[in-house]
């Protein structure tokens, strides 16, 4: 299948499919003699993979490592659990960020009860350290 075909199968533009090629996330396609690219169904199910990590936020570099993981069927999920666990200590870390954001936002937004901006709580918050 082309480019085009597997970009809409896989959900991922066609630039982004080259991309993940140029760095190695996925294999070299091969070419016909008229030099489009041909891809098969195992390159739709890796494509399929790097999507789904890569809407769970994990870096390129790490999902190189779960693709390289993926080679020995019977070596430990150890390293994948330990990926995994460092995404998701992240995303925790980024809630918390974005809490305590949240709440910065909501006192900001409740601090002035005043119509000109000449005597705007808010901005003299702001300026404050």
């Amino acid at each position: 299948m082309k480019i085009s075909q597997l970009a809409k199968k896989t959900n991922v533009a066609s630039k982004t499919i080259r991309y993940y090629e140029e760095i190695g996330l996925l294999p070299e396609a091969y070419r016909n003699d008229n030099g489009y690219r041909e891809y098969s169904a195992s390159d739709i199910e890796r494509l399929v993979f790097i999507r789904r990590c890569r809407e769970l936020q994990i870096p390129l570099e790490q999902i190189k490592t779960l693709i390289a993981v993926q080679v020995d069927q019977k070596s430990s999920c150890q390293e994948v659990d330990a990926l995994i666990e460092q995404q998701l200590e992240k995303v925790r870390k980024t809630i918390a960020e974005l809490t305590l954001l949240e709440q910065t936002l909501h006192t900001l937004a409740r601090s002035c009860p005043n119509d000109k901006v000449g005597d705007c709580q808010i901005l003299k918050n702001l300026q404050q350290e």
